[in-house]
């Protein structure tokens, strides 16, 4: 039977299921219904063609679509929304293979996601931001790329004044500021020496005009109608500056509701434990270090500053203290409790008030 009849007997009028393995040049189709694969393709990673395939083979059914979240965001999923196909994208990590399995393909990966999709097994979806928030938040992701740039030419100047044996009067101290580096400048070296030095100092000059502008831009926003609720709960946090709050609310999101319990924002923040548990025997570890790792570091260092300000917090600091005896775990407690007060805040719509301890 070939694929027209397919359609005429099997798919016509009914709901399909689409698996798509997304890569830089190709896109590879499982399209499922009624429980069986009927209809497997590989096409040019372009969306009209992802379409016309859609709409050509398909024209009478109702379209469901399902793709690891990867290097090209959520455009195909806008658009594919937008052309009123249901469209759902899942964390890569959360799509499973039996543990047997040493067989991967992208043809796989394609029946895998149709799968799950078509069973309603799907773990967990990612959820999506609209166009306007994905193009503010890039402000602050563009700004964390920058300041890594910053600390590694710094590191490359340093290294090379090591390297060569340069003295300068300030080498004894821990960090340099721009004074420091500035000072750099005017130090006599040998003609190679002096190219490679004011090259790299011409680097991190342009660098720290970048991030002046994109602070600059990050303020702006803090304004916006759109986030100045949001941004105004989480900055009455403690130890929450302007900086960290309209992060977090680019990030999460102006309404957290989505979150419906707080172990779900703690573990989207990656601050729940890993547990091996079996039988009688309980093993927890370490945290998980799920979702972006700015999120979790930034709370953790805020949250030392949270312990001076909230008798709350500091209570739960010393508790945890006397149980672990590592402040490691201390700190990571309070920043647990901190995302999670965030949440409860922002879902309620008022400012945070600091707790007393009786």
């Amino acid at each position: 039977m070939n694929n027209h009849m397919i359609q005429g007997y099997v798919v016509k009028g009914k709901e399909i299921f689409v698996g798509l393995e997304d890569s830089k040049r190709t896109w590879r189709l499982s399209v499922r219904c009624d429980r069986m694969v009927i209809h497997q393709a590989s096409m040019e990673a372009r969306y009209p063609v992802l379409l016309s395939y859609l709409h050509n083979n398909f024209p009478e059914c109702t379209i469901n679509l399902i793709y690891e979240a990867g290097f090209k965001g959520f455009t195909l999923h806008d658009r594919l929304t937008d052309d009123g196909i249901n469209c759902v994208v899942i964390p890569p990590h959360l799509v499973t293979e039996p543990k047997v399995n040493r067989v991967k393909t992208d043809r796989r990966d394609a029946n895998r996601l149709a799968f799950i999709l078509e069973g309603k097994d799907v773990p967990s979806i990612c959820h999506v931001p609209d166009r306007e928030r994905r193009e503010d938040r890039q402000i602050s992701r563009t700004l964390i790329a920058v300041g890594k740039d910053i600390i590694r030419t710094r590191n490359r100047i340093r290294k090379l004044i090591d390297f060569h044996g340069i003295e300068v009067p300030f080498a004894a101290k821990a960090t340099w500021g721009r004074k420091e580096f500035e000072a750099l400048k005017k130090i006599p070296l040998s003609a190679p020496l002096r190219a490679s030095l004011d090259v790299l100092l011409s680097l991190l000059g342009h660098l720290w005009l970048y991030q002046e502008t994109l602070r600059a831009h990050l303020k702006e926003l803090c304004r916006k109608e759109r986030y100045r609720k949001a941004f105004d709960i989480a900055r009455s946090l403690p130890g929450i500056g302007w900086y960290t709050a309209i992060r977090f609310v680019l990030e999460l999101g102006e309404d957290l509701s989505r979150f419906t319990d707080a172990k779900k924002i703690a573990s989207f923040a990656g601050l729940t434990s890993r547990e091996h548990s079996t039988g009688e025997t309980q093993r927890r570890g370490r945290i998980t270090g799920l979702g972006q790792g700015f999120i979790r570091s930034t709370l953790i260092e805020n949250s030392w500053v949270a312990i001076r300000k909230d008798q709350a917090l500091l209570a739960k600091f010393m508790r945890v203290w006397r149980n672990s005896g590592s402040r490691q775990k201390d700190i990571v407690a309070v920043a647990r409790v901190l995302i999670i007060r965030l949440r409860a805040c922002m879902v309620l719509g008022r400012p945070y008030a600091t707790g007393i301890v009786r």
